[in-house]
């Protein structure tokens, strides 16, 4: 059955001539860029953008009774190709006749048309269909059916979009033959595709530490110069000289004289440079370390190449006459596919196929509904690869990310079944003994933590517990959890200490591949915006790898990280301070304490700190939390009190807790302590019993105070126990991109054995 919060429209409205207007606006490009509401189609059914991507089908059988999609569903109305031809070049558009020429088209799809007018104004009033035609280099396309989309008439030569209604297969093929032609003259590129963002590089160590990382994993580069192309790798840095090594596979390579621009690939990151001076010697470019370095962001999500035999099954969104389409799956990510197809399938960027079964072997189907985002030229064996954005279906999701998490990183895996593993790794790796624990103190907490392992792997949207195991044993473990609305807590990093296991060349493999799948699990989260981490800066790798990661970009001023000393101090619930608090009422906060609460935590905390942990207005009772917990059956839980003197209010708790086995640490059963008054540490004590009494109604023996402040006597008057004075740790998801590549270049790089 499909779900959706307004009725699908019948395909049978497509040849009805009704009404199609769109709440849209032309730019001065004549692309459309979409207005905040809905967009109206036959019949007034909404096709807003989170309409389009809210509908769920409970059987294949179910969605392919409804294909054809209209055209506002079957593609964006932003769709197909930008084109910039001219004269000759340019594809023209007519209404009503042949003849009757509009202008010169700016973009076009199969499913919607905008036109540069030849004309100062255009009257756009017109609600019915209306036939349009499309001429380029002598041959005609039409008649079309088509309607106006809404625009801005009252500008001189505004751009006029139209949405075409009702396009065959033929005239289909048409229209795209003609993008197709524009394409080979240059004219044309896909409107879909976002344009890369690019910074500069000019620090010097960071640069060694690239190329050192690119030359140790063997990423392929491409030198571009007067027209010739020479694919190669970076065979060698020599960094006594600073000079760089490439090989070529070329028999007679061209290099030409300097100077060379060449494009090398990174982690998830194109890399280009200017070579100024260098030269060739047979199949050998040198070249010197650049001064500078240009980096291209080419991908949010790493994309690998998918495991053989995986095939994409779907029907066409417009014509469903193409019967089943059954294509190769080339590589995939969290939320793409590269697939390969044919002319034939009548790909464009922008089509919405509502439904995609991906064929996993052995029987198994996950669904996902796509964007065409890109389509290549024809390829030298008659083929076109298609780029897709996708998303799951949500009855598929947990099967998804497993599958695209072990496809990324198929030396990891979750750590079901592997428990008394991991918990020796614990014991060998001296987890149980940081900040003066002991390993019997966790003993307790064991059973907890083997149930949770087992549900943490059907529970991907909220846990992602990694292991990379070895015929000796697990070697690392790291884990995330989501304990917040938009942050993911990385914690529980072990790894067993000495050698690597035989088989493992590079000493840093096993850290890099367990970072890489549990850093990218939860951007498959839609609402993932920050991680978290309580990170003990005394090991170098931690330090390295995030407190000075952290502070790098903390210079930068972009707010896009943070990172301090904290205290994690121990409390326990029936451990009373013993002083007398008649002087402070303490009780649940107020909506106006809450409010006050917001407004202190704000004025005193950057706003990664607010944002990450909950602590803005509109969040902090962490209601959506609490409830996405409770729908697996888990706790997650937060109280706030205030401790009012004479009716003012002096401090607030803010009291969490978390399902039990979820940190070994009992992270999430954590309390802090905000002032809000200048003298309002005095009520700390009074807050922290409460705290307790708080913890014991809910059966907890103790409980952590993450002290954030330079403490004071308020510590002693609330009887907390000293503990590790780790730091806290918070990062964009905007830098996870970024962060894994550090990560690779730090762990990379330790092997050398291609620098000199």
């Amino acid at each position: 059955m499909m779900r959706s919060q307004n009725p699908e429209p019948s395909a049978s409205s497509l040849n009805q001539g009704g009404s199609v207007v769109l709440a849209t606006s032309p730019t001065m490009t004549g692309v459309a860029a979409r207005r905040r509401g809905v967009l109206t189609m036959d019949g007034g059914i909404p096709a807003s953008a989170k309409f389009r991507h809210a509908i769920e089908f409970g059987s294949g059988d179910a969605l392919r009774n409804v294909i054809p999609l209209p055209p506002a569903e079957a593609a964006l109305d932003d769709s197909g190709y930008s084109l910039h031809g001219t004269g000759p070049t340019a594809i023209t558009c007519a209404l009503g006749s042949p003849d009757a020429v509009l202008g010169e088209v700016t973009r076009l799809s199969p499913t919607v048309v905008w036109v540069a007018p030849r004309e100062p104004q255009v009257d756009t009033s017109e609600a019915r269909t209306f036939p349009v035609y499309l001429s380029f280099n002598g041959a005609t396309i039409g008649p079309l059916n088509g309607a106006f989309i809404r625009t801005d008439a009252d500008m001189p030569h505004a751009p006029v979009g139209l949405q075409l209604v009702g396009v065959t297969l033929e005239q289909g093929r048409e229209i795209l033959a003609f993008l197709a032609d524009a394409l080979r003259r240059g004219v044309a590129e896909p409107a879909a595709s976002a344009l890369p963002v690019q910074d500069t590089i000019v620090d010097p160590e960071r640069i060694r530490s690239i190329f050192s990382a690119i030359c140790a994993s063997g990423n392929k580069g491409v030198l571009r110069r007067q027209g010739r192309v020479v694919r190669m790798v970076l065979e060698r840095f020599h960094a006594a000289s600073g000079q760089l090594e490439w090989r070529t596979e070329e028999s007679t390579p061209d290099w030409g004289d300097p100077a060379y621009d060449i494009d090398v690939i990174g982690y998830n990151s194109a890399y280009r440079l200017r070579a100024e001076t260098g030269h060739g010697e047979g199949d050998r470019l040198f070249t010197t370390l650049p001064a500078q370095l240009f980096r291209i962001r080419h991908r949010w999500h790493r994309r690998v190449p998918a495991p053989e035999g995986i095939r994409a099954r779907f029907h066409h969104p417009l014509w469903r006459e193409q019967g089943l389409m059954r294509r190769e799956v080339l590589d995939l990510s969290f939320s793409g596919l590269c697939v390969r197809c044919t002319p034939q399938d009548l790909m464009f960027p922008g089509l919405l196929p509502p439904l995609i079964e991906l064929e996993l072997g052995d029987g198994q189907l996950v669904s996902v509904r796509g964007e065409i985002r890109y389509v290549s030229g024809v390829r030298a064996d008659g083929t076109v690869l298609c780029g897709l954005s996708v998303l799951p279906y949500s009855s598929d999701e947990a099967r998804w990310v497993r599958f695209v998490s072990q496809t990324m990183s198929p030396a990891t895996r979750t750590s079901e079944g592997l428990v008394d593993q991991l918990w020796d790794l614990f014991n060998r790796s001296g987890f149980f003994s940081l900040g003066g624990s002991s390993p019997e103190e966790f003993e307790e907490l064991k059973h907890n933590f083997a149930t949770l392992a087992k549900r943490a792997a059907e529970v991907p949207q909220l846990f992602c517990q990694a292991v990379w195991p070895s015929e000796r044993g697990i070697e690392a473990t790291l884990s995330f959890t989501k304990p917040y609305r938009h942050a993911w807590l990385g914690h529980q990093v072990a790894k067993r200490p000495g050698k690597p296991p035989p088989g493992v060349q590079e000493a840093g493999q096993i850290m890099r591949d367990i970072y890489l799948r549990t850093f990218e699990h939860p951007q498959s989260d839609p609402d993932f915006h920050w991680v978290i981490a309580y990170v003990e800066a005394l090991n170098p790798w931690i330090a390295k790898a995030h407190v000075r990661y952290a502070e790098r970009q903390m210079a930068t001023g972009a707010g896009l990280a943070f990172t301090r000393k904290i205290q994690k101090m121990k409390a326990f619930s029936h451990e009373l301070s013993g002083r007398d608090h008649r002087e402070f009422e303490v009780g649940p906060a107020t909506a106006g304490e809450l409010s006050l609460l917001a407004a202190t935590v704000a004025r005193q905390f950057p706003t990664c700190y607010v944002e990450s942990l909950d602590l803005t207005r509109d969040r902090l009772d962490m209601t959506p939390v609490t409830q996405k917990w409770k729908s697996y059956g888990m706790e997650r839980e937060r109280s706030i009190f205030v401790a009012r003197r004479h009716g003012i209010p002096y401090a607030a708790a803010v009291m969490e807790l978390g399902q039990l086995g979820a940190n070994l640490f009992r992270l999430l059963d954590n309390t802090r302590m905000f002032s809000l008054v200048e003298d309002g540490t005095r009520a700390y004590s009074a807050l922290m019993d409460a705290a307790r009494n708080w913890y014991l109604a809910r059966r907890r023996p103790s409980f952590l105070y993450l002290r954030e402040d330079e403490g004071g006597s308020y510590v002693q008057e609330c009887g907390l126990h000293d503990g590790p004075d780790p730091y806290m740790w918070i990062i964009s998801s905007k830098l996870v991109p970024d962060f894994l590549e550090h990560i690779s270049e730090l762990t990379i790089g330790r092997r050398g054995a291609h620098s000199r």
